[in-house]
């Protein structure tokens, strides 16, 4: 059990690395471990990725509110913009959960492995490109209704949305410090719904004590734990590094991520 816990806090301070530094990534890393850890906690095999993408959300509620909290004080999250995102994703998050434990589990596990190997390719040819940086914040129903889309395809793969809601906002003029704070915020939102959804499901037959409907509470314990004291470091990196040289090295590593869940027992 206590080796069980350090793997949890390790996987907690990396994903709120991730999720200050990139706003992307700690999601997909924490479903990829937790598919091949749970059914060593007494997760049957043919719930593991449910309860893997389940527990990673419920984890990220924490990651979020630390990373958003840590870019807000440096004045990097686009409020408006946010405001005009969360019903879409509140919505679509809560959607995509209900439609992920309707599927087999190896639809999902193929939806995750072929999501990382998108992301890893986004991120390695940096697309899409800012079309020049502005002032305002972007706003207006067309947000709403692509957080629909971001909220269903987040709750699938178990991300907060960051690998589609920075490079929107990158791609509408945000300068990336900034949509990666803006994305902080808004994977709160995602996380919440999707989580209550995969929570309030009927928990199957088999799943160990401490799960509430497909959420197994002591991994997402540790890891919300130890992200929320590592995401504000993340933030920091995030307002220090160039962008270019870690992008690459993070897509190559996440389509590692998409080889391992592909492979998972």
């Amino acid at each position: 059990m206590m080796s069980a816990c350090a793997v949890y806090l390790a996987l907690g301070a990396l994903a709120g690395l991730l999720a200050g530094l990139l706003g992307i990534g700690g999601g997909l890393v924490l479903v990829a471990a937790l598919v091949w850890l749970l059914p060593g906690q007494g997760v049957p095999a043919e719930h593991a990725v449910h309860a893997a993408l389940a527990t990673a959300l419920a984890s990220i509620v924490l990651t979020g509110l630390s990373s958003a909290r840590a870019h807000h004080r440096r004045g990097s999250v686009l409020w408006p913009t946010v405001a005009w995102l969360v019903p879409g994703l509140l919505l679509g998050g809560w959607l995509g959960s209900g439609l992920a434990v309707r599927l087999d589990g190896d639809w999902l596990r193929w939806l995750i492995a072929g999501y990382c190997g998108l992301a890893a390719a986004q991120m390695a040819l940096d697309w899409p490109r800012a079309r020049g940086e502005r002032a305002d914040a972007p706003r207006g129903p067309g947000y709403s209704l692509a957080g629909g889309g971001i909220g269903a395809m987040s709750a699938l793969v178990g991300i907060g949305g960051g690998s589609m809601t920075v490079p929107l906002l990158v791609w509408r003029g945000v300068r990336p410090v900034r949509a990666v704070g803006t994305s902080s915020a808004c994977g709160v939102a995602i996380a919440l719904a999707a989580a209550a959804g995969y929570g309030l499901q009927s928990a199957p037959a088999g799943l160990p004590p401490g799960s509430w409907g497909f959420v197994f509470l002591p991994a997402a314990a540790g890891i919300a734990l130890a992200s929320v004291l590592a995401a504000p470091l993340g933030t920091r990196l995030a307002h220090r590094l160039s962008g270019p040289a870690l992008r690459r090295v993070f897509a190559a590593f996440l389509a590692l991520v998409g080889i391992s869940v592909f492979f998972a027992p």
